[in-house]
């Protein structure tokens, strides 16, 4: 998306929403639309092949604890 084209859809969607956007927030705002559109064409430039599906559910992978010994767990 161009710069003109995000601020069009921010100012739009602000609009449909009836959300009021401070001037002080407007650059803050704006780049984050334009982030989200940079990671949305990488993601759509990838090749998906018909038996492709998305995740029924999404979940996280807990952080493990480090062992006492480091990483990898192994004591010497």
């Amino acid at each position: 998306m161009t710069e003109s084209q995000i601020e069009a859809f921010v100012d739009a969607s602000a609009a449909a929403l009836g959300l009021p956007l401070a001037p002080e927030h407007l650059p803050g705002v704006l780049r984050y639309i334009a982030l989200a559109a940079q990671m949305a064409e990488l993601v759509h430039g990838l090749p998906l092949a018909t038996a492709d599906e998305p995740a029924e559910t999404f979940v996280p992978v807990a952080a493990a604890a480090p062992s006492p010994a480091g990483r990898g767990g192994a004591q010497q």
